[in-house]
């Protein structure tokens, strides 16, 4: 597969997914709206179902309350004309008020109904002339005319106005009970609508939660070969950097070879070819002086060409030296190292404390150690100011470690001025060895470095210490 055959591969789920989460979003809202509207209008119609239930329930009491009470005040009627007592009028009385209060009532109920309101008359007036049928019959009986309020009572009046009462009444009661009836339809209607909705809503939900765990699982799948993706990009992209870390690592010890092979090359010249002319030229200086007959003023020329050829006859040491240490190729790691602290420590008049112990380090990781102590020795002289330095040599185990530590004013390792290789120079030199090399410094701190490189062989140390002013 190429690479931008996985790539949209890889990201087409994402993809996927971004376009499908606006769907998922109006589907949840959408729902949510469904589940709102639905539980609103189910409640909506059921507390108006209830509303009216009540309604109709308080009229039907009323319209009972009008027959009761119509029966209520004939017991009381016949009562008293049966026994003469006053208190059965307090029941007579009563029943006319509570007919009052139950017509108040129906015609408040009914007052948007013209037609029921008018059936409401008609049964007001009729309890009024049963009412009034009562109370011409009690006065007869209070007025001592006994033939005249019985015969009232023998006649059918009494029972006619009772029975349009009662049917005026049954009306009522009828389209009531019909109406309630109606009114519990609708309720098992909304109830029956509002347990449908609520399934259909719930259906839609877990269709929804399908989706929703259908999208997490496409997610998740895309995030995990996205995942895998990145992983093998990372392992790539380390393997390659490992190639060229170990490339340059290579390329950086053959350029550190070639640079001392040829500062080798050009010591041994300078130590061959210009040592040989200028020993050659002390030796004719030296015959100039036997020849007889020499001016005294040519003698004292001859003696000042002699001085300046021993000057560049040092001036040339110095260079090799410099160039390629012959202490090191001569004598061996500690006692250059020894001969390179004592003239530096002479040089800038400061006390160097050396502490070293033998080590087996390869020929190129000796120079490499050298080079190292030679170069933070230059920086402390031209940067550091300091007044002491420790130089430490030692081998642990298979590696070998190198310090040198002063008490000058230090610096900042995150911000070295631009042209200083020093430092860069060093740590190229100790990882072209497999080394490591650390530098820790803050200004008036002074400065200490410490590098390891791996040993030859596991040795049996001997520390040596000494101090040079």
């Amino acid at each position: 597969m190429t690479p931008c055959a996985t790539d949209t591969t890889t990201r087409r789920p994402w993809r996927q997914a971004l376009r499908r989460t606006p769907v998922a979003a109006a589907l949840a809202l959408l729902l949510a709206l469904g589940v709102f509207a639905g539980t609103e209008w189910t409640y909506q119609r059921a507390l108006e179902s209830l509303v009216n239930l009540g309604g109709r329930d308080i009229a039907r009491t009323a319209a009972q309350n009008v027959v009761r009470s119509m029966l209520d005040l004939e017991s009381a009627q016949r009562g008293y004309l049966l026994t003469g007592r006053q208190q059965y009028l307090a029941p007579y009385r009563n029943a006319a008020n509570e007919l009052d209060n139950a017509v108040s009532r129906l015609r408040e109920h009914y007052r948007n109904d013209p037609e029921l309101l008018q059936l409401v008359d008609a049964l007001h007036e009729r309890a009024l002339q049963k009412v009034s049928e009562a109370a011409e019959t009690i006065a007869l009986y209070d007025a001592g005319s006994h033939q005249a309020w019985q015969g009232l009572v023998l006649t059918d009046i009494g029972r006619e106005k009772m029975e349009a009462v009662r049917r005026a009444a049954d009306v009522l009661l009828v389209t009531e009970e019909r109406r309630i009836a109606a009114e519990r339809v609708a309720i098992y209607r909304t109830l029956a609508v509002g347990r449908f909705t609520v399934h259909g809503l719930a259906m839609l939900g877990l269709l929804a939660y399908v989706f929703f765990l259908r999208q997490n699982a496409v997610l998740h799948a895309s995030r995990v070969a996205h995942a895998q993706q990145l992983r093998s990009e990372r392992d790539s992209l380390e393997r390659q950097v490992a190639l060229r870390t170990t490339a340059l690592r290579n390329l950086a010890s053959h350029h550190v070879r070639a640079r001392e092979d040829e500062r080798g090359r050009v010591a041994r010249e300078l130590h061959d070819e210009m040592g040989g002319l200028l020993t050659a030229m002390k030796l004719e200086i030296a015959r100039l002086r036997r020849v007889p007959e020499v001016p005294s003023l040519a003698l004292e020329r001859v003696a000042g060409i002699e001085q300046r050829l021993n000057e560049g006859i040092a001036v040339k040491r110095r260079i090799v030296e410099n160039l390629r240490p012959s202490s090191l190729d001569q004598l061996g790691l500690i006692p250059a190292l020894e001969v390179l602290c004592r003239d530096t420590a002479a040089a800038l008049g400061i006390a160097i404390d050396t502490y070293f112990s033998s080590v087996d380090l390869d020929e190129n990781a000796e120079l490499t150690a050298y080079r190292l102590v030679q170069e933070s020795l230059t920086n402390v002289s031209k940067y550091a100011h300091a007044r002491h330095v420790q130089v430490h040599l030692s081998q642990a185990g298979d590696r070998v470690r190198v310090r040198v530590h002063d008490d000058g004013r230090g610096f900042d390792t995150e911000s070295v001025p631009a042209g200083h290789h020093g430092l860069l120079g060093m740590r190229v030199r100790v990882e072209s060895h497999s080394g490591q090399l650390l530098v820790r410094s803050a200004p008036g701190e002074g400065t200490r470095i410490d590098a390891e490189l791996p040993a030859r062989a596991v040795g049996n140390p001997e520390v040596t210490g000494s101090t040079h002013n």
